[in-house]
């Protein structure tokens, strides 16, 4: 699995509001600064997320953004929904088509269980850890017993 950039800074701007004041707004400059990204590539993200219902813009003197909601309330299935695709879905074959409306695997695929078992796992962690699980510190998530 490959986290991009997107998904990475997307995900550390969250915590840059996770970890504030709950009424402190950060301005985009602020978290440009904040994460060393240019101010466009920082606009770009705070467009997505808020157009995903994580951020909310305030306007005014001592404007900016905060999160939409609480921390707590915020699972990382959402963020990585809004900023990203899933490791696996429907999606997915189309990508190793090679030009064909149909995948060559698509009536014995071995794989696909595998990649979609691998979706499983991982949506299953990110549904139940939260914006503030990770805003703590709080790593009691990564303890995963072998089946």
């Amino acid at each position: 699995m490959k986290v991009t950039a997107l998904e990475e800074y997307g995900l550390r701007c969250l915590l840059l509001f996770a970890e504030a004041q709950e009424s402190e707004s950060l301005t985009l400059q602020e978290i440009s600064s904040r994460e060393r990204l240019s101010l466009p590539y920082a606009g770009k993200l705070l467009m997505i997320l808020k157009k995903a219902g994580l951020v909310r813009a305030i306007r005014g003197r001592k404007g900016g953004y905060v999160l939409s909601r609480p921390a707590s309330e915020i699972p990382l299935r959402e963020v990585f929904s809004a900023l990203g695709d899933s490791l696996y879905g429907s999606h997915h074959c189309e990508k190793y088509s090679e030009k064909r409306e149909e995948c060559i695997h698509s009536d014995d695929c071995r794989v696909g269980p595998l990649w979609s078992s691998f979706n499983s796992h991982i949506q299953s962690i990110l549904s139940n850890v939260t914006l503030a699980d990770i805003a703590s510190g709080n790593s009691s998530f990564l303890n995963v017993t072998k089946a």
